[in-house]
This record gives C-alpha cells, structure tokens and sequence, in this order.
C-alpha cells in the first residue's frame, strides 16, 4: 500500500427514517429530510473524497441507491439504548449487507445485545458523537460503559471543536489501569486486546448535503473498501477537517428547512427570480446548484440581474413577514459579497456559512430595530392595545434566529456535559480558573453614578489582575476590558435627554460569549443591552446576575406623574431581576423595596460600595468657588439636576434661607431637565450653577464647600455621598432610599424626612448655627470613608461574586 493517503467521510446522511427522533427536525418543524443520494456521492468526489458510503438512521435505502458505483458500499447509522433508561447511542457501521442490516434492526433495542452481534459478524463500527446526549439522557457512567464496549470512536463533523478536542484528550488518558477500574465498576469484559488504545475516525453528519466532507477521514491505503476497514482496524487512520460551530449547525438547519420547504411548496418563475430566493438557493442548497457557467451567467452576474428582480415578490401587508422579504431583499442587493451569493459565484461551504450568517444577522438587526421602535414608541405613549400586537408580532422574529439559538443552546449543553467529563478521566487541569464575568450595560459614557461605578470597576479589574469584561452598545470609548458592540438602532427618551437606548446586536453579543465561556452574565441596567445580557444567559446556560442601581419606577412617575405607568414600570422591573439567580443590592433599604415588590428576599444580596479616598479629599480645598464670587458658608448639590431628586424642595427651602442667613450660599453641579426651571426660582439668591464639573475641578468643588445636600429620594445608593464624605463633608439626605445607609446619623450627617423644606432647613442651620458641630462631622465624615476605599470593596465584591456564582453552581 505505500505512503498512499485516501480519504472517506464515513458519516453522511440522504435521509432520516421515517419515525425521526432527531431533534433537528423538530425543532424547525420538518419531519423528515432528504438528499438525493447521487447527490451525495457526486457532491464527497468534488470535494476530494476517494470513497463514498451513506450512513442514514437505521436505514439503508438511500445506500442501496447509489451501491452501484464505483467507491461505494452500505452503511447504515444505528440508533441503539442503554436497557435501563432509554439512552441512546448512535453507532456507525459499514459495508454491511442487507440481511444483516435486517438482524441489526432486530438486536439495536438493547446494545448489549448489538455490541456482540458486530462484532461476531466481524462488522467494522464505531460510536459516532460519544460526548453528545442524543436524547439528554447520558450520563458519566453511560460513558464509561461505551468506552469499554467500542475500540473505535468518531471526531464529528457537526459538533463543535470543544467536544472534539475532548473526546481526544480523554482517549489520551486512559491507561491499562483505568479500563480495569471502569470493567470491574461496570461489570463489562473490555472488547479488544489493548481497550486502552482508542481508534479516531472522522465524519461530517451531514444532513443538508451543505457540509459533506467536512470532516473526514483520512487513511493509509489505496482508495478501495478494504485497504479502508483493513486502515480502521489496524488504526493506520485519523480523523481530518474542520468541526462545527453553532453558525455551521444554524447553516445545516437553515438548509434544511429550506430544502423541505421548497420541494412541498410550487413557485412560480417570477418567485424563483427573487433575490432572496436566489440568495436562498445557492447558499443554502449549495449541492444542488449547478456550477455557474456560460454566457448567459456571466451575463447576469455583469448586469446585477437580482436588482431587476428585487420587487418581483412585492409585499402586501405590512406584516413582520413582509418587513424581513424587504429588509432582506435591501440587504443582500446593496452587499456585494452578499450579490456573489445570490448570483451563484461564491460556492466554498465556509464562505457560504459566513455570508448567511451575515445576512441574517442584518436582517435580524433591521427587524429588532423596527420591532423595538413600535414597542418603545408604544410604551411612551401608554398605548397598551399597540405593545401587545407588536409583542404579538415577535415570533417571526424569533423563527428567523432559532436554529442560530438552537445551535449556541445545544453546544453550550455539551460544553457542561464535556467538562464533567474531563473532570471525571482527570484531564482538566484548569478546573480552578480565574472567575470570568461579562457585565452587560446600557450605560457606559454617560455622567451617572452607574456608569462611573463600571468604569470605576474596570479599572480595579485591570489592577488587581481580575477577569471582568464590560459589554455594552454604542460607546464612544475602547480599551482593555470593554467590549463595544455597534448598535442596530436607537430610542431617545424624551424625558432623560442623556440617557439613549441603544438596540445592540443580539448575535453578535451571543457569539462573543459564546467564544470566552463567561462563568457569569451580570446586568447593570434592565434596557436592551440587559435584555440581550439575559437572552445570551438563557441560550449559553450561564447563570444571570444583576445589580439593582437605578429606581427607574419612580423616575417615570416623577416624569409622568402616572401611577399607571410606574405600575407598569414596576411589573417589567419586578419581571427582569426575577429572572436572576442572584440579585446585588445597594442598600437594606433597596432589597427591602424590592422583597416589597414581589422578589424573592433569598436571590438578594446587599454589596459594600467604595470611593476613590485620594481623588476625593479635604486638602483639594482651595477656594474654587470664588470664580462664581460664593462666600460663607457653602451648601453643595453634585447630580443629575431633575424634580425626581428632590431638587424642587432644595429650590424652595434654599429660597427661604438665603433670607434667613444671609452668609450662606449654594452651588448646584450638574445638569438636567430641570435646570432652566431652577434657575428661575432661584434667581436673585446666592444660588450658582456650575453644569457638570470632571476631574480635579469636581474634587476641588466638594472640598471648597460645607455641608452638601442630597435631597433624592430615589437613589438606590448615592456615590456622591461617598464622595462628599471622603471630601469631607457631613451630608444631609433623606430617609429614603440608600443614601441614609451611608452616613452615620448625628456624627457624619443628618437623615431628614424627604419632600420636607421645613425640615431641610432646620437641618442646615442646625449645621450653619453649631460651628464647632460642623467642624467636628467633617472630621468625622472624613475618617469614616478611608476604610471604604475602592481597591478594598472591589475585593470584597468580587469576593462576593465568585461565592454566588459557586453557591449557584
């Protein structure tokens, strides 16, 4: 035989049976599959293959067609169980003839039995998939027993590259020790001589004919049946080519759908000449095209004929379907790789998987911007009637990307399932990784004390060697650590100016996590980026976390002053943070709110909260309020200036002090919807208002100024009390909400009640009238936040995080 290198891909498929069990086609709502099997064998010899043979479930039909060619011989693919539960197993065997088909069919109920009857008829098998749960009953034990029974196994061209490298380093480990330990546990003779010598085959199980020969197996020996088996046997082979990924398996569900459809469906020559049926065909039944040639093709491929036929289909209603006909018709016209496609003149599988994922990925994108559009434009409007019929409307959206969620959901199952497995022979040396989070935000850029907490965080990821990385949508910044996905569309709230929504891509997002196997999806926001946060934990089985920052409730019924909407606020807030296993609070206050409003009290978690104690300090006093021409004692506002955070009753009870004590003055940093307005009630007093101060001019404001109030009643936390404290200033605040845990009552500030301007001012000339008091809480606010510095509750955070994320494990 030589040096001679044949190749074979010994799994492909032409058809199910006729009772499938296979959740491929149940997913997508095909009964049944079908590739022409000369199809098949014409399709293996283009693309390199020496020998060609078809292994259909329990079923040697489509073989028997094409067993009158050269290079081919049966096979068949056995559904076989483990008696005791059910659990399935696939084997692969070839070159068997139709009676023994016929005993097969008999003996595969119970593999016990199946097993022996191979390999007395001296039958060349292997188990296909070993790490795949074909009907999601294998456990560790059923493959340990199928590692004692089967000397040759399959590399699978439709699994991804994870259970492939898998299954080899768990061959690789077994030793003649280990197959005694697993015969004596599992009271079953070992087959073979060496059982601790595993044989490698490669197949591509194929079902679409999109990806035949993808994987393969490679062999020495001439091309001809029984240098093959006699290479199997001897184990003068191995398995060669590419795995799958879940876009691959996305790809082969696409195609199949695809196929089923048309062949039960007529079109008329008009459809035919569609873009996107054209598009359709030759990228998603790529085997059944011819190769494009002649004048006439490179006729058309020159004039751009699909543009000619873009309206040919024209929509009617303006439904979900006719949107996607139409979008995608514009996509793929105005993409010239995409044109390649519909034209015929790009045919290589992998650039075929790439460009349909492209182009469902675009058209996903523009579907999910429109969707969203109508949803929020609804919702603004409180048009209930609206919200529910487009909701209603979702579930072609969904159609559209559910093999793409099938696929990530399967490989992401088999990932678990692969690394207990590995843990099991002993493999895994990297069981004790660092604790890797994705931490999804709709806010990043913004000047808010959730976006300034991330970016904080960020950078005590980076100096404490920490594996944290940011994910969010339309940032304007890059770096280490931030993963910034351009947004598909955008909502501005009319109300919050400052704050856009921004749709992120959903596949995209889906795939990036997918790749660096997250051990935890955290959710700082419930907008779009946390919705895609929480979809890509649902798919990618990664648990979801969240941290609870902003009340938007009471944000939109200070907005709107309508207790509908902030009911209606509250159910979709109550709806998102039940979906976590575990929720960060950052107060008692807030968990309490949240146990009030319907969230299970064991999901959450309070978390200690810090301030940068250099950044933020008493020595930055340096007068920097005498270029406003402020005097006196100096009242300090640092925030979001807007009537939900108590600014109102700041205005009027500052009004009525600046005539009571005439040494005393107020500084309001910031910006917002209520700014002009403020102002105007403020006009005449000593009242000044910076806009949004950075840097070391917002930490010389703080520590130029005396008692800083903080009249919200919405804050959840509050940094800029922390702030304040570490600049050394006693904080007034009100006794809602979390700011009123993060003073010390009566030594480092003073709790009022909120909406109370007769208590806000008897709180501050309480403080303005006691000299030696003021004095004494500044030290005091000072001292109470050096413990509090980032670098320490980060630790203490991230502490925290692994021992939720273990619990939850």
């Amino acid at each position: 035989m030589g040096d001679t290198i044949s190749r074979i891909d010994l799994h492909v498929h032409s058809r199910h049976s006729k009772r499938p069990s296979q959740w491929i086609l149940q997913k997508i709502g095909c009964p049944e599959s079908f590739t022409d099997p000369k199809l098949i064998h014409e399709t293996a010899l283009k693309r390199g293959m020496d020998l060609v043979t078809i292994t259909d479930h329990n079923t040697i039909d489509g073989a028997l067609e094409i067993a009158h060619l050269p290079g081919t011989f049966i096979s068949e693919e056995i559904t076989t169980y483990f008696p005791e539960d059910r659990c399935k197993l696939h084997v692969l065997a070839w070159d068997i003839t139709e009676a023994q088909h016929e005993d097969i069919q008999k003996a595969r109920e119970n593999v016990f039995d199946l097993v022996p009857y191979l390999h007395e008829q001296g039958i060349v098998h292997a188990l296909a998939h070993p790490l795949f749960a074909v009907n999601d009953r294998m456990t560790l034990e059923h493959l340990e027993q199928a590692l004692l029974m089967f000397g040759t196994v399959e590399a699978n061209g439709s699994r991804d590259a994870r259970q492939n490298e898998s299954l080899s380093a768990i061959l690789d480990s077994l030793t003649p020790r280990h197959m005694e330990r697993l015969a004596d546990i599992h009271d079953i003779e070992p087959m073979g001589e060496r059982p601790w010598e595993k044989i490698m085959v490669g197949g591509s199980d194929d079902h679409s004919s999109i990806n035949i020969a993808r994987m393969h197996t490679r062999f020495t020996g001439e091309p001809n049946k029984q240098a093959l088996l006699d290479a199997i046997c001897a184990g003068r082979c191995e398995a060669a080519g590419e795995a799958a990924t879940p876009r691959t398996m996305a790809h082969n569900l696409y195609g199949i759908a695809y196929q089923f459809y048309t062949r039960r469906a007529a079109m008329s020559d008009a459809a035919k000449q569609h873009v996107v049926i054209r598009f359709a065909e030759n990228g998603l039944n790529p085997a059944r095209s011819s190769e494009p040639t002649g004048i006439l093709h490179r006729l058309r491929c020159f004039m751009g004929r699909g543009r000619a036929a873009l309206h040919s289909l024209a929509p009617g209603k303006d439904s979900v379907q006719d949107s996607l006909l139409k979008n995608a018709a514009q996509i793929i016209t105005a993409d010239p790789d995409l044109m390649k496609v519909a034209r015929g003149c790009a045919g290589e599988p992998r650039t075929l998987e790439n460009e349909v994922a492209r182009f469902i990925s675009g058209s996903a994108n523009r579907v999910l911007r429109n969707f969203a559009d109508k949803v929020l434009d609804s919702a603004m409007g409180a048009n209930l009637f609206d919200i529910f019929h487009t909701i209603g409307s979702a579930g072609s959206l969904y159609a559209l990307l559910a093999p793409y969620f099938v696929g990530y959901d399967l490989f992401s199952r088999e990932r678990g399932f692969c690394n207990q497995a590995l843990k099991r022979f002993g493999v895994r040396q990297d069981l004790q990784r660092p604790l890797r989070i994705a931490h999804f935000t709709d806010t990043f850029d913004e000047v808010n004390g959730v976006a300034g907490t991330i970016r904080s965080q960020l950078e005590l990821v980076s100096r404490h060697g920490k594996r944290m990385t940011v994910v969010t949508s339309g940032s304007h910044k890059s770096g280490p650590g931030l993963a910034n996905f351009d947004p598909v569309g955008e909502f501005q709230i009319p109300e919050y100016p400052e704050l856009t929504l921004r749709y992120p891509p959903v596949l995209e997002m889906l795939e990036y996590c997918f790749e660096r196997e997250f051990d935890c999806i955290l959710a700082a926001t419930p907008g779009p980026v946390g919705l895609a946060g929480l979809a890509v934990s649902k798919i990618l089985k990664i648990p979801f976390h969240g941290t609870y920052h902003t009340a938007f409730p009471q944000y939109v019924r200070a907005f709107t002053e309508d207790t509908a909407m902030e009911d209606g606020c509250w159910r979709f807030m109550t709806w998102f943070y039940n979906q976590m296993q575990v929720i960060y609070a950052p107060s008692e206050a807030t968990k309490q709110e949240l146990v009030e409003r319907g969230i299970d009290p064991g999901k959450i978690t309070t978390y200690p909260r810090g301030v940068d104690v250099e950044r933020f300090h008493p020595s930055k006093r340096n007068g920097f309020f005498t270029q406003y021409r402020l005097e006196g004692t100096k009242l300090l506002y640092v925030g979001r200036v807007s009537r939900e955070k108590g600014l109102d009753t700041l205005a009027e009870a500052f009004r009525r002090l600046s005539k009571m004590r005439p040494g005393l003055s107020l500084a309001v940093v910031g910006e917002g919807p209520y700014l002009d307005e403020m102002k105007r009630t403020l006009r005449g007093t000593p009242a000044v208002f910076t806009g949004a101060l950075h840097g070391e001019a917002l930490s010389q404001a703080y520590a130029s100024s005396d008692i800083f109030v903080f009249p919200s009643a919405t804050d959840t936390f509050g940094n800029v009390v922390l702030e304040a404290q570490a600049s050394g200033l006693p904080c007034i605040v009100t006794d809602q909400g979390g700011p009123c845990e993060n003073i010390d009552p009566d030594e480092t500030g003073l709790v009022i009640p909120a909406a109370d301007p007769d208590a806000l001012i008897r709180a501050v000339l309480h403080l303005v009238d006691a000299p030696e008091r003021l004095a004494y809480m500044r030290r005091k606010a000072r001292g109470s936040m050096e413990e509090r510095t980032f670098d320490q509750t980060f630790l203490k955070t991230w502490e925290l995080f692994g021992a939720r994320i273990r619990d939850a494990a």
